[in-house]
């Protein structure tokens, strides 16, 4: 399964209309819609269950930090296409203190 460069580094949740369209046009040169794709999110312990929720048919691998103050929570999930992966990220912005890689 296709993997985003690693230099495009952690996802702005301040994402403005230029932004969103340059991400989602990478989206659509790595994948080939749908495809397995890997959200990566790290949260303040205990807002493990609002990411989850995002993904209600999907498992979730969860690691806590050495202090336990984060926790990285991975997800994989079949997507129809880049505008449904923009869309959870979207509703992830929501919660809050989360980091998107």
């Amino acid at each position: 399964m296709p993997r985003l460069p690693s230099h495009w580094g952690a996802l702005p949740f301040h994402m403005d209309q230029n932004w969103v369209d340059s991400f989602r046009e990478k989206l659509d040169q790595h994948y080939a819609w749908p495809e397995i794709y890997v959200f990566k999110f790290i949260v303040p312990t205990g807002k493990e269950e609002q990411v989850k929720k995002l993904f209600p048919n999907n498992e979730a691998t969860e690691k806590l930090s050495k202090q336990g103050n984060y926790t990285s929570v991975t997800i994989q999930a079949m997507m129809p296409s880049s505008d449904a992966v923009i869309e959870l990220y979207q509703l992830a912005a929501e919660i809050e203190g989360i980091v998107a890689l």
